[in-house]
Formats: C-alpha cells, structure tokens, sequence
C-alpha cells in the first residue's frame, strides 16, 4: 500500500528541478500544503514511539545531524498526514557522539527505560557493534540507516535477527570500487589507506578481499589514527610503491586530510573514496580544488529523477534553509528508513510487537517508491540489507558539487533497480 505521506506530499508539493546545491533558493518551495497542526494530536491518544540514536556532537556529527534532520521530516509529514492509524509517532532522540560506550548506554536506555516500539539508528560501525547484542537479546527492532560496516548485519544472520539496514554495505561498497578500477580501469597496482577504528579495519579487509578475488594484493596498506593531522607519510609510500590508485576509508575528517596531502603533493592518482568522501565537512575543510575528481560510492545523488527525490529535496530545503545536509545519503536513508518501518505497521493492523512488525518488514505486500530508490522487497528472513551492488553509483567531486561521474547513470537514477540476490552481479 502506498503510505499517506506520499500521497499528502503529491497533493500539495510544488514540482521543481533544482540545479545542484541551490538549497537557499529551494527554501522558497511550498511543498506540503498538508503540514498543518496534526489532526491527531489530542488528548488520550498514545504515541508510538521510535528510537533515534545518532552523533549529534563530536567528530561524526555531521551525518549524524543529517540522520536527525531526516527523521525528524518523516515523523512531521506522517503525522501530519494522519499517523499510523490514528496513532502519532514520536521520536525519542539520543546522542551516542560517535563513542561505543555512550550508544550502548544509548541503546540501553531506549530498550529498556523509553520502551519504544523500534529504533533507528547508529552512523558509526564501530557504535554499532557495540549495541548489537542488546537489542538482539532484547528482541527489539533496529533499523541501521547509516553506519555501513559489513559485520553489522553478518553477525547474526539467523531467521530471528532484529537488526536492518538501510545503506549500501561496505562489501558491496568495495566490490563495487574494485570493479570500477580493476575491471573497468585495468589499474591493477592499488594502494588502501585507512584509520584505525573499526570502520578502517572493515574497509582494509573488504577492499583486499575483492583484489584477492581478481588475483591481486595492494600495492601498499597504510593506517592512521582517525584525528591524524597529516597522511604525508603514509601517502609518500603508497606514491613509492607505484599505485596507480588510492582508496582511502575513514570519517569525513580524515578524507578531508587525505585529499589535502595529495593535492599538496601534486599527485594525481585516481582517488576512490566510500560515501564519507561526499560529507560537506569534507568540502569545508578540504575546500573545492583538492576535491576535484575525487571519487566515492553513493546511494543517491541530487537530481529530480523521481517524485518522492524532488519532493523530498524540496521540503528538506525548506526546513533546514539555514544549513545543506552534512550528508544527503545519511538524510535520504534515514527517511526511507522512517517511511519502511511506517508502511510495516500499516500493514500489521495496528501490532507493534516486535515479531509481528519483522515479519511485516521481512514480506512487504508492494514495493515502496522511496526517495533513495524504490524499494522492492528490500528485506527477508535472511538477507535483513536492503541494497545490493547494482544500486549504487559512482560520484564525482566537481566544482564543489556531487555529480554522476558516468553521464550515463544520470539517465538511468529514475529506473527501478531490483535488488539483486547476494552474491548477484549488478548491470553494467
């Protein structure tokens, strides 16, 4: 069934095509003539409420906000929209600022003390990691919609696991990478920097499996420490070893650094990034000319290919006039990921347990046209990932703005891409 914030939002938006990055000029869009004082808001009536935990401080704050700015317009738009029959959503928010101990406290608060019917949450994998047995142990659902490392969903793959993702894996992620400069490059000697946290550790192993895969080793492994202020070392080395390609995996702060001591160096090997590559803390720290041509995966890049996109744009830029997303990809997943959970308990009939709201998940009547993609079947009872490796694009730094590094692929972003088995191999 189609949820009623789509059709609220289809009533009353405005069609626009925004060039890229104009966000001051979309907040003059009237996009919801629906977003009134909530029908529903009034006395005796129990919300239902969500989880939200994400770093609103500290390092990772920037798609951490991104993560909060998203929630916060789903939950506005469906209750202004009605609710979930007749029942409000509320979101009940926590800071985790980036540091394991302070999501699972976090994590342990919304289960245990706030009750909440679901949460969403975590930016960061290793924050992630830390959680995840709780809300295993306390069979309570989590939606990622942000934090990509592959461990997150591949440690309990059992048919009763509370734990979804929406955002592209990091094994999908490298894959991906790996085919763009293996396969379609021919680049063969290839060269990884990454920090030291659990997100470096992650991206160090996908991206050397997928070379091992293709009969290759790196040309050089360089790690740093995530607030490292130069990689001068470590990029001298990989520039000794002969790479013909860098890929660099770490937080916005570190390809920010990264990017700098390469253009500083004027070396300019191809540079692949995952989707922090694409954080406007990344663009303010590094400023537009280091950036140039960096490349890194996305799951959405700015265009009005579809309905919900534009729309989505549109309304984001009218609340949040006064600042761009840090992260479009974290804003837009966070989103769809509210509307998923949303459209699951339409059709429960009212069942927020957490089984009956999983199952719902897990067997969709229809496919949900979201703002990232359309979702067809994203889920089932063992594959709990909702993107597979032909979802995902290429993006380019160019003039200080995102774009389709393929021209071809602008063309193709308003197509639905199925999500393909694991193991499937995407479209050329």
């Amino acid at each position: 069934m189609t949820c009623p914030l789509h059709r609220a939002a289809a009533r009353g938006a405005v069609r626009m095509f925004p060039s890229r990055g104009r966000w001051r000029r979309l907040a003059e869009a009237t996009l919801l003539a629906a977003l009134v004082a909530s029908p529903i808001a009034r006395a005796g009536v129990v919300p239902i409420r969500i989880g939200l935990i994400a770093p609103l401080t500290g390092a990772s704050a920037d798609f951490g906000t991104s993560v909060r700015q998203g929630a916060e317009l789903a939950v506005d738009e469906i209750n202004a929209a009605g609710g979930v029959l007749g029942r409000p959503l509320a979101l009940v928010v926590k800071d985790d600022r980036g540091d394991p101990a302070s999501g699972l406290a976090a994590a342990a608060a919304l289960v245990t003390d706030d009750r909440v019917v679901a949460t969403i949450g975590f930016c960061n994998t290793g924050v992630a990691m830390k959680a995840l047995d709780l809300f295993e142990s306390h069979h309570q659902l989590l939606i990622v919609p942000c934090a990509q490392g592959t461990a997150i969903t591949r440690r309990a793959r059992s048919e009763d696991s509370m734990v979804f993702r929406v955002a592209p894996v990091d094994a999908l992620n490298a894959a991906f990478l790996a085919g763009e400069i293996v396969d379609r490059r021919r680049l063969s000697r290839v060269a990884i920097l990454a920090d030291t946290t659990g997100y470096g550790d992650g991206g160090v192993a996908d991206v050397g499996a997928q070379l091992a895969r293709r009969g290759l080793q790196p040309a050089y492994v360089g790690r740093f420490a995530a607030d490292a202020p130069s990689l001068a070392e470590q990029l001298q080395a990989a520039r000794s070893a002969g790479a013909q390609a860098l890929v660099v995996y770490t937080v916005g702060p570190g390809e920010a650094v990264a990017v700098k001591g390469r253009a500083a160096m004027h070396w300019d090997v191809p540079y692949f990034g995952p989707w922090t590559l694409s954080f406007r803390s990344v663009l303010d720290a590094a400023g537009a000319g280091p950036l140039e041509g960096t490349m890194m995966t996305q799951s959405i890049i700015q265009d009005s290919a579809n309905e919900a996109r534009t729309a989505f744009i549109a309304a984001f830029a009218r609340r949040y006039a006064h600042r761009p997303p840090g992260s479009l990809m974290a804003a837009a997943q966070t989103y769809d990921s509210v509307n998923l959970l949303v459209r699951a308990l339409f059709a429960t009939h009212g069942d927020t347990s957490p089984a009956a709201v999983r199952q719902s998940l897990e067997q969709p009547r229809e496919p949900h046209r979201g703002v990232v993609t359309t979702y067809d079947h994203p889920f089932s009872r063992r594959d709990h990932d909702a993107f597979s490796v032909n979802m995902i694009w290429l993006g380019v730094w160019r003039g200080g703005e995102i774009h389709y590094f393929h021209a071809a692929d602008a063309g193709l972003s308003g197509a639905v891409r199925h999500k393909q088995e694991p193991g499937g191999r995407g479209p050329d």
